[in-house]
């Protein structure tokens, strides 16, 4: 039997130097208070050594929020939209079964990219209040802007790279990648404690200090230092 409805089209972002090359989204997975900085800016405790860091904290999105066009639209249902900017890293390959030990970690990338994580702060907040879930501050429609995939080849060792971003020509974020509290590898291990990775996802790996509000009309210009670059303009819905 067929389907009862016309299936959707997969979400695909454009890797780069390849004209007709795509890379198939299938989960976007969020590390949050991924920097110290960050987490202190939002009321976070940091951890005063890497023994004392405890579990990170993840959350995801739908693969179709990625929003790869120049005007991203203003969501509904908020009065406080924040930029978060962002380490992409996509999966090239499907984690063996059981948990992925780190130094095996590096293999399964195809690539990287520049993100954002776009977050309706004033729903996040209210449902923190009340200890509720938060979802609904993090997962939306066109919620996660990003560049092309560039190939983990091109780009070898990401090292102390810098994550910026500036709206309106002015510098908002700035951050080294050498201050993540959990690195790349380490955070693939622990997704695999939770899931089945597989070829096809995205991670969004935490943002520097400097968040904050976004509004119609406002230009951005996010860059993953050497790697990638990505604006747009955020437009009234």
């Amino acid at each position: 039997m067929g389907d009862v409805i016309a299936a959707p089209p997969q979400p695909r972002i454009p890797v780069r130097g390849q004209s007709d090359g795509f890379f198939p989204v299938h989960r976007i997975y969020c590390v949050g208070r991924n920097f110290a900085d960050h987490a202190r800016e939002m009321g976070a405790a940091v951890p005063a050594s890497r023994a004392d860091r405890g579990q990170p904290v993840f959350f995801l999105k739908p693969a179709d929020a990625i929003a790869l066009q120049a005007d991203v639209p203003y969501p509904p249902g908020t009065q406080d939209l924040h930029h978060e900017v962002e380490l992409v890293v996509a999966l090239g390959q499907d984690a063996p079964p059981g948990v992925l030990d780190p130094d095996d970690a590096e293999r399964l990338i195809y690539g990287y990219a520049v993100g954002l994580d776009l977050t309706r702060r004033d729903l996040q907040g209210a449902a923190k209040a009340k200890g509720l879930p938060w979802d609904t501050g993090k997962a939306f429609d066109h919620a996660a802007p990003i560049s092309a995939i560039v190939p983990a080849a091109e780009v070898g060792e990401l090292g102390a790279r810098a994550l910026t971003l500036t709206i309106n020509g002015e510098t908002k974020q700035n951050g080294s990648l050498a201050d993540l509290i959990w690195t790349v590898p380490e955070i693939l291990h622990e997704l695999s404690r939770l899931y089945a990775l597989r070829a096809g996802d995205l991670i969004f790996m935490g943002t520097p200090a400097g968040v904050g509000p976004l509004q119609p009309g406002d230009r951005f210009h996010a860059v993953l230092e050497g790697v990638a670059e990505h604006s747009g303009r955020i437009v009234a819905a």
